[in-house]
């Protein structure tokens, strides 16, 4: 296993860390039955992680039932308490004294005297970051967990846009975040540098599922990638980035660890063949020619809603690597006005032409989207009675 210093945590954290969102049945309600094939996968599957040199784990109050489980399984684990990094997640609230009460069930689930870790859960819209600066609001909160020694570090995650992200750094108030960016994702790299000049610990977000389903890739993109895996060029890629500290492994069963390893080289990030590699993956974007968009964000905003640039994102990647399922499960998460995965469907286009003139590469933005949702749509069936 390799080590990074988590910012100015100066915590020694294991590149990979244990997420505890897919165990199975966790989702399932009431969340505090705690079903035997639950407890007993978390806890062979965080055996195998601490056994492999993994030692830090993450969860979230709104996880289902991942704290309560890691509550049960954590004094099994074959290494102490002491030896682990204990990360949860809280939702931002308007309420000081609702924000308390869920830092406190969190501390209770977890059976913890302490977190290592406390990260503010989605800071995801402008209004997410005015209630957490605000007088009494989240930090104040934190601040006073911390000087009680019942917090050690505080940080946020997030999926916001990037101009919420930058302004969410700039406070310097956190010590660490965790956010999207991977190879198919690269918008987000100037919060990472920026965080990193704020010292602040760089934690990645689901860089194998949100990163595009790389557990069950394409036949292109496998071919492309070769030999390594596009899961292990993805995490050779997010390592070379000396600011990033650890990727998340969203393992559900022990044999899901394993195979990460094998993209490790020691430390060094990227050799000649894995640079070769990614020359030759870049081209495929680059071959879309006048159908590439960058990403840019200029086209925004869309009076229709549509999140333009993320659409069009997945669409560079189906016809370059032949992302198809991937398209196709991260356009059903599209709402309009939502907080995590903001956007309309691209069938809403008028084709106004707003987004046209403000397009540097002048785009057809009106026939992109709506190849898009042609790609992507896929009408929910109705559930039977």
């Amino acid at each position: 296993m390799e080590y990074r210093r988590f910012g100015r945590t100066n915590l020694k954290m294991s590149v990979f860390s244990l997420g505890g969102m897919r165990y199975p049945r966790g989702g399932e309600e009431p969340h505090d039955v705690l079903p035997d094939e639950t407890l007993e996968a978390a806890y062979q599957t965080s055996q195998e992680a601490v056994k492999l040199g993994i030692n830090h784990i993450e969860t979230a109050y709104g996880y289902g039932k991942s704290e309560r489980v890691y509550g049960k399984i954590i004094p099994r684990l074959s290494v102490s308490r002491e030896k682990l990094i204990i990360t949860t997640k809280v939702s931002p609230h308007n309420s000081a004294d609702e924000f308390k009460r869920m830092i406190d069930q969190s501390l209770e689930r977890l059976g913890l005297s302490y977190l290592d870790n406390l990260a503010i859960h989605g800071v995801n819209v402008l209004g997410d970051y005015e209630n957490i600066v605000k007088k009494n609001g989240c930090l104040e909160v934190l601040e006073k967990y911390r000087q009680d020694g019942l917090i050690r570090h505080i940080g946020f995650s997030t999926h916001a846009t990037l101009s919420v992200i930058l302004k969410t750094i700039e406070t310097d108030a956190f010590d660490f975040v965790n956010l999207h960016f991977y190879y198919v994702f690269q918008r987000n790299l100037p919060a990472v540098k920026l965080a990193k000049a704020h010292d602040m610990g760089v934690f990645i977000i689901s860089p194998n599922d949100k990163g595009g389903q790389l557990f069950d890739p394409p036949q292109k993109l496998a071919e492309l990638t070769a030999p390594l895996s596009p899961m292990n060029f993805n995490t050779r890629f997010c390592l070379s980035y000396p600011e990033i500290t650890t990727l998340s492994l969203g393992a559900s069963k022990p044999s899901e660890i394993q195979p990460h390893l094998k993209a490790l080289t020691g430390g060094y990030y990227f050799t000649p063949e894995d640079l070769a590699i990614k020359l030759r993956v870049d081209a495929q974007i680059l071959n879309l020619g006048k159908d590439y968009c960058t990403g840019c964000g200029e086209c925004l905003p869309c009076p229709e809603k549509i999140n333009i640039p993320e659409t069009l994102r997945l669409r560079n990647l189906d016809v370059a690597y032949g992302m198809r399922k991937f398209g196709q499960y991260r356009y059903k998460d599209f709402r309009p006005d939502d907080k995590w995965f903001n956007g309309a469907y691209g069938d809403q286009c008028t084709e106004c032409g707003d987004c046209l003139p403000r397009c540097p590469v002048r785009l057809e933005i009106p026939r992109l989207v709506k190849d898009t949702h042609q790609r992507f749509y896929v009408k929910k069936s109705v559930a039977s009675a």
